[in-house]
């Protein structure tokens, strides 16, 4: 509870009993690899806070694939925020790429920290763009070649590579487990 406390406290200043109503609304929430946090299809019903694990936001393509467009490692919101704040279905799942552990806050229990704590919106709204930013700005660009995409994945996600599965990595960065597996030996 304490990371996900001085992860808020980032974004403005709360009391001690704003903070004790803020951790009296999250709930524990264990996923094993491979659960869904969140599913294309389905309203988001809940903001999670990652406390140990890895999540990953991804889709199915035409063909049946999965493309991987974000990786959530701890200390770090998980939310399809669009949708959640929408009431409408996601397109993407939020997914577990190994064993997590979350605090996560319904729906309602979001919503009533907006209309009990004086500041909360600014709050919430300085997290969202925060959640945001690291999304748009950790996708890579498929102009770059490969091997580039590849040291910038380990430039945003360091510890990373030995936690998840290859093909998930392949998958972000839009190449073959093969030519990933190439791209690893090349600069080692």
């Amino acid at each position: 509870m304490e990371e996900l406390i001085e992860y808020i406290l980032q974004f403005g200043n709360l009391n001690k009993q704003q903070i004790d109503l803020i951790a009296s609304k999250a709930t524990a929430l264990k996923l094993h690899k491979n659960e869904y946090f969140s599913e294309a299809g389905k309203i988001p019903r809940q903001v999670g806070f990652v406390m140990e694990g890895v999540l990953h936001g991804c889709y199915y393509n035409n063909k049946g694939e999965e493309i991987t467009r974000c990786f959530i490692p701890e200390n770090n919101m998980a939310v399809d925020y669009p949708n959640f704040e929408a009431n409408s279905a996601s397109a993407e799942y939020l997914q577990a790429s190994t064993d997590c552990q979350l605090f996560v806050f319904s729906k309602q229990d979001w919503g009533e920290l907006s209309h009990t704590i004086v500041g909360w919106d600014s709050i919430k709204h300085k997290i969202v763009q925060k959640c945001l930013y690291q999304k748009s700005r950790k996708s890579p660009k498929i102009s770059q070649d490969a091997t580039t995409r590849y040291l910038e994945f380990l430039e945003n996600y360091p510890t990373l590579t030995n936690r998840i599965a290859l093909s998930q990595i392949a998958s972000y960065l839009g190449v073959t487990q093969q030519s990933l597996s190439r791209i690893r030996k090349n600069i080692r």
